[in-house]
């Protein structure tokens, strides 16, 4: 099917400055759910190295599951896969229970389970209309204010110095260059409002010595993905029915984002789309488990960074994907 899309054809350079601003927006969301869990199950600064690294990969490969469209898988629209942070809690404590095995083992299954129902759940999509989807992201939304938060005072909230004038003067700073740049800029300017805010607030932060770059000169530039690295998946039922249960919630979530992409590209989801959406979602968190990473899902703050940009086709998604 042809992109339902107002938006003129842009140029390669476009797509890739648009791409960079959407890695950006999704890439806290990515990192923070491996450090959140690898720092609970108590991983080495080697694990924790190919935790973050593998699962930026993977979730590049998950998102060309959803825009590439086949008989079978992808959903066709400018859609960002990431961690899913509804899961982070449930995964903490499978893995504090039954171990790394157990946790995978779960994410497997739950794959599995979310590629087998994805015909019945598309076909009751009624149930779950604007207000309820809507709501259920807003939740999340909710959930990651105080990681906002804490980022903004300086992502450390045991340091001493957390909170201090400098980090909520940055913060603040680089929201207001957002907000201005989305009211008085005009054309591709205006589009790339969040990427030239960041772009500024880390070098204004850079000025003031905030900035370091040794942990990325000292980091390996490679990491291929191994199957199991850390250890080969188990099978406990509870875990998986855990697990299972978190996938309906991401389920629902993926279902408000592909209407809400709907309505911004113009174009009308079947229920043909969602299957094919939720097919490409199990295969996903299927391979989040083979290659021990996370589940995932779609994520809704890039919906925001495209209605922001005003560009509504699948280039820039793609040029995302390859900027990591």
């Amino acid at each position: 099917m042809k992109e339902a899309t107002t938006t003129p054809k842009i140029s390669n350079v476009k797509a890739a400055i648009l791409g960079f601003q959407h890695l950006l927006a999704m890439y806290s969301g990515d990192v923070l759910v491996p450090l959140l869990i690898g720092a609970a199950l108590h991983f080495t600064t080697e694990q924790m190295t190919y935790l973050v690294s593998i699962d930026i990969f993977m979730c590049g490969i998950a998102t060309f599951l959803q825009l590439k469209r086949t008989p079978m898988t992808g959903i066709g629209l400018p859609v960002v896969l990431g961690c899913a942070v509804q899961a982070v809690n449930p995964l903490i404590q499978i893995g504090q229970t039954y171990g790394l095995g157990t946790m995978y083992g779960s994410i497997i299954g739950a794959g599995i389970f979310i590629f087998l129902i994805a015909g019945l759940f598309s076909k009751i999509k009624s149930l779950f209309p604007p207000v309820v989807t809507g709501s259920l992201i807003t939740i999340i939304g909710f959930t990651l204010i105080p990681v906002a938060f804490e980022n903004l005072g300086g992502g450390d909230a045991t340091a001493k110095n957390f909170g201090n004038l400098p980090a909520l003067g940055i913060g603040f700073l680089t929201i207001a260059i957002i907000l201005l740049i989305s009211v008085f800029a005009k054309g591709f300017m205006k589009s790339v409002a969040i990427l030239v805010g960041i772009l500024a607030g880390t070098l204004l932060a850079g000025m003031f010595g905030m900035v370091s770059l040794k942990p990325v000169a000292e980091a390996s530039w490679f990491h291929l993905p191994t199957l199991f690295y850390f250890g080969t998946p188990k099978f406990e039922w509870s875990s998986i029915l855990t697990m299972m249960l978190v996938s309906l919630t991401t389920m629902v979530e993926s279902t408000g984002v592909f209407f809400a992409l709907g309505d911004i590209t113009g174009r009308k989801i079947e229920s043909a789309d969602l299957k094919r959406g939720y097919r490409s979602e199990g295969i996903a968190v299927i391979l989040g488990g083979l290659f021990n990473t996370f589940p995932y899902s779609t994520f809704s703050e890039n919906v925001g960074v495209l209605q922001l940009s005003g560009v509504k086709t699948r280039k820039p998604i793609y040029f995302s994907e390859v900027n990591p």
